[in-house]
């Protein structure tokens, strides 16, 4: 038996392996005003399609469908196969609000209620 495919087989392979990798994942960037599907991720880094990216670079937004999960401060990594992988200089998680400036205590009471 022999595992030779030919060209076209092998490439109609790989693009249906792409596009099932586009279609799963919810995960995208959003650089300026272009946005890219993210088709892996991992603690220090993600993946993206070779074709679809340009050489990113600095700060980017990373979604989960339309959650905000990260702002990250990126560096292009390498080329691998079809796809362009990118690391993590900065990955800080997106809040919704802003941060508090004093300390909460739970012991401390909000208001106190007087006889009338």
């Amino acid at each position: 038996m022999t595992t030779f495919l030919p060209r076209e087989v092998a490439e109609g392979l790989e693009a249906a392996r792409k596009q099932a990798l586009r279609k799963k994942s919810r995960l995208r960037v959003q650089a300026g005003s272009e946005i890219f599907t993210v088709l892996k991720y991992w603690d220090s880094g993600f993946s993206v399609d070779l074709q679809d990216a340009p050489q990113l670079r600095g700060l980017v937004d990373l979604y989960d469908g339309s959650r905000h999960l990260y702002q990250c401060l990126i560096v292009a990594s390498e080329e691998e196969g079809d796809e362009m992988r990118y690391e993590f200089k900065r990955n800080t998680p997106a809040v919704d609000s802003a941060p508090l400036d004093f300390e909460r205590d739970a012991n401390k009471p909000v208001a106190l209620i007087g006889r009338s």
